[in-house]
């Protein structure tokens, strides 16, 4: 199953130094070019988190597991135009892609979310990650309620305060 992530996902495991537990979950995803051009947008104005993240892109490194995607079918792209203008580029491309390639997508923003699953895409984000590394044994159950307050504490606005009975 192909993942196509946004941009907050992303930032909070960025933020916390936990982008290498997205790759154990999934060993591959992908991002929109979009969404590449936030993270640089991000850099550009001092967020240090992404500091080196071009080292998990590909085609920027030859062993990156992070995959650019574009829109590159007319289906994504009629897609992407219908979008209501308050998603931003990376949302609105994520969703486009996802929803033509049958691929499910990560993100923690609400309106994406709603839209995304309105057009019969499946969606997950930050929350949905941490609860699959524990299922899948990576994590301990504190473990990922220390990395879920450590996020809350860099600023996501999370839906839960911990995940005690999720897990």
């Amino acid at each position: 199953m192909s993942v196509i992530f946004n941009t907050t996902v992303i930032s909070n495991y960025a933020c916390i130094a936990h982008l290498d537990l997205l790759e154990q979950l999934f060993s591959q995803i992908h991002i929109s070019t979009d969404v590449y051009q936030e993270i640089q947008a991000g850099l550009d104005e001092g967020y240090s988190f992404y500091d080196g993240i071009e080292q998990c892109i590909d085609p920027i490194s030859p062993n990156g597991w992070i995959k650019l995607s574009s829109m590159c079918h007319e289906q994504e792209i009629q897609m992407f135009a219908s979008m209501p203008r308050r998603l931003h580029r990376g949302e609105a491309s994520c969703i486009a892609i996802a929803q033509h390639r049958g691929w499910f997508f990560l993100t923690d923003d609400k309106a994406a979310r709603e839209i995304a699953l309105a057009s019969g895409v499946r969606v997950s984000g930050s929350v949905g990650c941490l609860i699959l590394a524990v299922e899948r044994q990576l994590l301990a159950a504190d473990e990922a309620n220390v990395l879920l307050q450590n996020m809350i504490q860099q600023g996501y606005r999370s839906p839960i305060a911990d995940l005690e009975g999720l897990v």
